[in-house]
């Protein structure tokens, strides 16, 4: 492994949490009622929830600043619908991109009766002059990162490693940092230990080395403008 580079930990014990009966949130940054001075965002990422939503059940949302808001699901499937007219089904193996201007809303909900489904959502400060983009991906080929969404302000990739299997990411633009969100499993990234939900920032890195610690660790980079 290369050495310890300038980061900062989000551990997954200190997240925001809010909890109702039929919704559950764990909030990596500052979001809703949840403050705390040592979680504003990451450069132009500014909320990364980890959701569990109940059948049937939905919640709708605004954004105040324009913005990409990018919906993956983890255990099932969500719906999806926008103001400006976009919507659809979006499932596990699958990202959407939104890009909503300020005032822009946009609706998530659980076509289920009764399973439960979990799912991430980043919200990325963007130039939202974009149309909505959906990707798809394949977790069966292991060891390896997937570039989902690359564009100017961010590029988002994902990987699912077998225990002690080892990858890198190379930065696009070096003037940019990376976010680490550790999905499923534990992995050692530049000497830190992320388990499930920990997330990780880095700056003025080239290079980002990973090492999966557990069988089928999944992980989550995110290459984003500060």
């Amino acid at each position: 492994m290369i050495p310890q580079s300038k980061g900062k930990m989000y551990l997954s014990d200190e997240r925001g949490y809010n909890e109702m009966p039929w919704f559950r949130t764990y909030n990596t940054f500052n979001f809703g009622r949840y403050y705390n001075e040592h979680k504003q965002a990451f450069g132009a990422l500014y909320v990364l929830n980890e959701d569990v939503l109940a059948g049937g059940k939905g919640f709708r949302m605004e954004v105040e600043t324009p913005s990409d808001i990018l919906l993956l699901p983890i255990v099932g499937a969500i719906t999806f619908s926008t103001d400006d007219g976009h919507n659809g089904l979006l499932e596990a193996g699958q990202v959407q991109v939104l890009h909503l201007t300020p005032g822009t809303a946009f609706e998530v909900r659980n076509p289920y009766e009764n399973d439960l489904v979990k799912f991430l959502q980043l919200w990325i400060k963007a130039a939202a002059t974009k149309s909505a983009t959906l990707t798809t991906f394949d977790l069966s080929h292991k060891d390896q990162l997937y570039t989902l969404v690359n564009n100017d302000t961010y590029t988002l990739s994902i990987g699912k490693f077998n225990g002690r299997a080892e990858g890198s990411y190379h930065l696009k633009d070096k003037n940019k940092g990376v976010f680490v969100f550790n999905i499923e499993g534990a992995f050692e990234v530049q000497y830190r230990l992320l388990h499930n939900g920990d997330g990780l920032g880095l700056w003025e890195v080239d290079e980002v080395e990973i090492e999966a610690l557990s069988n089928d660790a999944i992980i989550l980079l995110l290459e984003v403008a500060m």
